[in-house]
């Protein structure tokens, strides 16, 4: 199997940083890619990460790393603002791609870099991970085999990056949303710290209705200003229900849990599969199952097994010429929908109708804070700001409260 060279720009502060999972990851990928290089605009972190992975080359300038390594990947994981900036540096270089989510601060911003891709020949895959945690896997195999009978609707508390929520519906559904009903507010609330540190007394909630193309409606809320469900989906059919890690079925009144099966790996107790009606005798339903690919590999862990799943994704794009598995459309249809909800809102609560068709008034809002924040345009003046040191809180907080 084709070994790729892959650089990672952003190593992450701490040792608990999505980055260094992901640098641990890659490791136990070996067959699918060699860590050529790390860039991080701090020393420390740089040191901190390539000590620990034995990583020997370590650069904390991108262009030089691009020209020195010459790499067939480059994984990006600086903060938001920072991250059209870097890939699309690496796409005029023929690198091709991953990004941590979202698909950009602007859906123009993201479709920008989508055309690079496209004009330079590269792949371009988006880190998306909710949909590709083992028990998301599974409900949407659940639903595949129509034992929830006719779906009708689905609902999603999702507390912070909500167009997570929306990709964990979507891909369950099979379907893409065709309009939107949105209502957002700001709400006084105790002083917290926010994801970058800062002291707030305020906070976004939102609520908003979604229809699908398949008929299914969703009802939807943010959670953050209670609390109380976290991040909670619901499906519901004509013949059960997915409610949490449970399957519920009308005709039987039974429920089914969805079952974790371990066992042993290399001497590690590891993930080997997840299902819902084992025991044949308690169901009236053959067993589904969604299987870990990766269990050879010693990645057993939901987050793991999506990183995992991203950086397979990307390294089967490449080397097959097919298309990345999520990709720029699916994550532009996901955060889409979030521009669309805040668009019906500033609308007063008038439905919007999907895909949309202009830059809404909350993306015009994002580019001017980006442009007073950081001087350029990301797109336009990319060369220009590849060396500022972009803020780990975006500016989407400063203007919606989001991350």
């Amino acid at each position: 199997m084709t070994q790729l060279r892959i650089a990672i720009v952003g190593v992450g502060a701490y040792q608990s940083s999505r980055a260094r999972g992901y640098l641990a990851t890659i490791q136990k990928l070996n067959h699918l890619y060699s860590i050529c290089a790390i860039c991080d605009s701090s020393s420390q972190s740089l040191n901190e990460a390539g000590t620990q992975f034995q990583i020997p080359d370590r650069y904390r300038d991108v262009e030089k790393m691009l020209t020195t390594e010459n790499p067939d990947v480059v994984f990006v994981l600086v903060p938001t603002d920072g991250q059209t900036v870097v890939a699309l540096t690496a796409a005029r270089q023929k690198c091709h791609l991953i990004t941590e989510i979202p698909y950009a601060l602007t859906l123009n911003y993201g479709d920008a870099m989508a055309e690079t891709c496209q004009q330079n020949g590269v792949k371009w895959e988006i880190a998306e991970n909710v949909w590709l945690w083992p028990n998301e896997q599974l409900k949407q195999k659940i639903v595949q085999t129509g034992v929830l009978g006719q779906i009708t609707h689905a609902r999603l508390w999702y507390k912070s990056g909500n167009y997570h929520g929306f990709n964990a519906i979507r891909m369950i559904l099979n379907s893409n949303p065709k309009q939107v009903l949105g209502f957002a507010k700001e709400l006084d609330i105790r002083p917290y710290d926010s994801y970058g540190g800062q002291r707030e007394s305020t906070i976004w909630w939102e609520n908003g209705v979604i229809e699908f193309e398949n008929g299914v409606t969703c009802l939807y809320e943010s959670s953050s200003a209670s609390g109380r469900w976290g991040n909670h989906w619901e499906i519901e059919g004509t013949e059960g229900h997915l409610s949490a890690n449970e399957l519920v079925l009308y005709a039987n009144q039974s429920s089914y849990p969805i079952e974790e099966i371990y066992d042993q790996v290399g001497g590690e107790r590891i993930l080997v599969a997840v299902a819902v009606g084992l025991k044949k005798s308690d169901s009236n339903f053959e067993p589904i199952l969604w299987e870990n690919p990766f269990k050879e590999y010693g990645i057993s862990a939901t987050d793991d097994v999506a990183k995992a799943s991203i950086l397979s994704s990307l390294h089967r794009a490449v080397t097959t010429g097919a298309d990345p598995e999520y990709g720029s459309a699916n994550a532009r249809r996901d955060m889409e929908l979030w521009f669309a909800l805040r668009e019906s809102a500033n609308l007063n609560n008038t439905w919007v109708n999907l895909p949309l068709t202009e830059t809404t008034n909350l993306e015009k809002r994002f580019q001017s804070a980006y442009m007073e924040a950081y001087g350029g345009d990301p797109v336009k003046n990319t060369t220009a700001l590849l060396q500022t040191s972009f803020d780990r809180l975006s500016v989407m907080w400063s203007v919606a409260g989001w991350l």
